[in-house]
């Protein structure tokens, strides 16, 4: 799904939503997806110059999972490190997109190379 505008986030919370519910997850679970999902789209648009996101259901046996990975050809990210601080923004928000959405999350994946963009992709098990 492209991520240009911020009509894109809200048409990609909702289908986030819409996959968490399809997998069964609680609303407290929901919630946690799409705040995250949320704060990494707006960093793509702003901070990446637009990009993609790929959703994917996952099955490890018992557990399901939804994996969504974001991916621009932006800037990208010079100091992963600092980036993942909270408080830390090159923009005038709060600094706690990366920070929070890894919290958020079961599992957080980021790679970043100056000049060539960044990935992150990020997993929420039930």
């Amino acid at each position: 799904m492209p991520l240009r505008r911020s009509e894109d986030i809200v048409r990609m919370r909702q289908v986030v939503r819409e996959r968490a519910v399809a997998l069964g997850f609680g609303l407290v679970d929901q919630t946690k997806i799409v705040t995250a999902a949320s704060e990494l789209a707006r960093n793509t648009v702003i901070y990446g110059g637009g990009g993609t996101v790929r959703f994917q259901a996952l099955n490890d046996g018992p557990r399901r999972g939804l994996r969504l990975t974001f991916e621009d050809t932006g800037p990208g990210i010079a100091d992963l490190q600092l980036a993942l601080k909270d408080g830390y923004s090159t923009g005038t928000g709060l600094g706690l997109g990366l920070s929070g959405a890894k919290r958020l999350m079961s599992e957080f994946e980021i790679h970043s190379t100056p000049g060539q963009g960044t990935r992150v992709a990020v997993t929420r098990w039930k």
